[in-house]
Order: structure tokens, then sequence, then C-alpha cells
């Protein structure tokens, strides 16, 4: 019934927006009374933390499906493709992962979500494969030796505020606001400015752009 009671959860938020998280709401997608929500989550917002909590675990997997290669500057590329993707998927679960919409107790920047936060249970594991990503540019010397999540936090920064402006309709059609017109080049941009010769890092853009073209 817990696992039910979440894909309900995220399947009505997903539909219908945040105001669809209502108790019976969710009991009743479940053929369910709203005692099941108490008796599973102690109320509204211990469920609201166990739909995040899966956005994240699916987050995770998203850009887990980007595989390390032997290009580590296009593995960066790509994880800020399968994060954007999966942002755009579903922009409603993507606010409510990052506290933008619901109760914000559910998403506390001190909680298990704090995605740049080694401590965190659930928000660092799925911030590891950018790490890993990051760790290996510095081993291949493609990029000043930060430390790796400083420099994978700031980059983080730039992805996010950059996905936040598109789900909003600020950078315009979906073709102005594609990888290959603006997170792609401010990607590069960052590593450029992080020690990454220029024609090398664009060299892995257009590795990149041939793999998944425009979108």
């Amino acid at each position: 019934m817990r696992e039910q009671l979440v894909d309900a959860g995220l399947r009505l938020l997903e539909e219908d927006g945040p105001e669809a998280l209502q108790t019976r709401r969710v009991a009743a997608a479940v053929g369910a009374s709203t005692m099941a929500v108490y008796t599973h989550f102690d109320g509204m917002t211990g469920l609201m933390e166990a739909i995040a909590a899966e956005a994240f675990a699916r987050f995770g997997t998203a850009l887990e499906a980007v595989r390390p290669s032997d290009d580590p500057i296009a593995d960066v590329l790509l994880l800020g493709y399968a994060y954007r993707g999966y942002a755009l998927a579903s922009p409603q679960r993507y606010r409510l992962m990052f506290g933008l919409t619901g109760p914000r107790t559910a998403l506390s920047p001190h909680s298990d979500f704090a995605m740049g936060d080694p401590g965190s249970a659930i928000g660092a594991a799925t911030f590891e494969p950018l790490v890993a990503a990051i760790e290996r540019l510095i081993e291949g010397g493609h990029v000043r030796p930060d430390p790796p999540r400083e420099v994978a936090t700031r980059l983080w920064a730039l992805v996010h505020g950059t996905v936040l402006l598109e789900i909003a309709g600020f950078l315009g059609s979906a073709e102005h606001s594609s990888l290959p017109v603006i997170l792609g080049p401010a990607t590069i941009d960052f590593l450029v400015g992080m020690g990454c010769p220029r024609k090398r890092a664009e060299r892995s853009m257009a590795r990149v752009r041939k793999a998944v073209g425009n979108r």
C-alpha cells in the first residue's frame, strides 16, 4: 500500500499539479480510506517526503544512465542533458523535489534532499554521478584540481538555474533553449573558466550533439 500511495501521489502531481496532493484524492486513487495515508506516512507531510524521495531516486537512475566514457568532458555535458530531460519530462515533479511547490517542510535544505551535502542520504546519492564525472575531469588534467564536490555544486547551480528558466518559459522556444544553444555553451564556458582548453571542450560538445541531436 505504501508504494501504491507514493505512485498515486506522483501521478496526481504530474497530471493535475500540487493542488491534487490531498489526502482524500491520493487515498481514493488507490481505493483506500484517508486513514491509509496516516497509517503509512503519519499524514500528508510524510507522504510528500516519500513522493520527493521517490522522485529523487528516479532522478538518480536517469543520471546513472550516462555511463562513463573515455571523454569525461562529454560525460559532463551528457549529464547536463539528462538532468534537463528529467526536469522537462515533469516540471511539477522537479519543482516539488527542490521545494518550489508544496510544503517546504518536506524539503528543508537541512534534510536528506540536500544534494550538495555529502551527509544527506538521498540528495548526495543522486549527486554522485556528477561528482564522479568531475573527478575524472580533474584526474585527466582537463580542469584545475579544485575539490570535486565543490566544482560539481557550482556546475549543478548553473544547470539548475538554466533548467528553471526554461521551465518558466523565460528562454523562449524549445529550439532556443535546447542543449546546443544555451546549456551546452554555458557548461563549456564554465569548464573553460576551470582551465579546460576551449577547442577541446568544443570537440566534446560536437560529439554530444551528434549523439543527442538538437533536443
